[in-house]
């Protein structure tokens, strides 16, 4: 993802999310468009891509979340308009199906690992002291 200008400044030294609000709205978009397209990615590669650097990508979603927060914060508590929230609203959709490809990911790992795990602790038990070995389990 090319990243160039002022897109990548922090809010704190960017001068568009301290101008006026017209320049400060137009910022807005560009940021919550950015987000977006990592966001999609970022589930995209999730699902598909199993050398994916998710740490990374977890980086920058959330450097592009705080910047959301500081140029929102830049707006002095004037309301959204309309286009924006909707902007927002979408970015929420697409955060959750994000999650929800996370916790997937997660889930599939933690299965992984417990096969592992029971594989590992079966390869080393050598059966002397098994429930079946004593007849455990048996119905008289």
């Amino acid at each position: 993802m090319p990243q160039t200008g002022n897109l990548m400044m922090p809010a704190a030294r960017d001068p568009m999310l301290r101008a006026p609000n017209g320049a400060t709205l137009m910022n807005l978009s560009a940021l919550i468009g950015r987000i977006e397209e990592t966001v999609e990615a970022e589930t995209a590669s999730i699902r598909t891509d199993v050398k994916f650097d998710i740490k990374g990508s977890n980086s920058r979603k959330s450097r592009y979340l705080y910047e959301l927060n500081r140029a929102v914060g830049a707006l002095n508590g004037e309301p959204l308009p309309d286009e924006h929230r909707d902007m927002i609203l979408r970015l929420r959709e697409k955060l959750a199906a994000n999650e929800a490809a996370i916790l997937a990911h997660l889930n599939a790992v933690s299965e992984v690992a417990a096969i592992i795990q029971d594989s590992i602790q079966k390869s080393e038990a050598d059966g002397t002291y098994t429930a079946d070995e004593f007849g455990a389990g048996v119905t008289p």
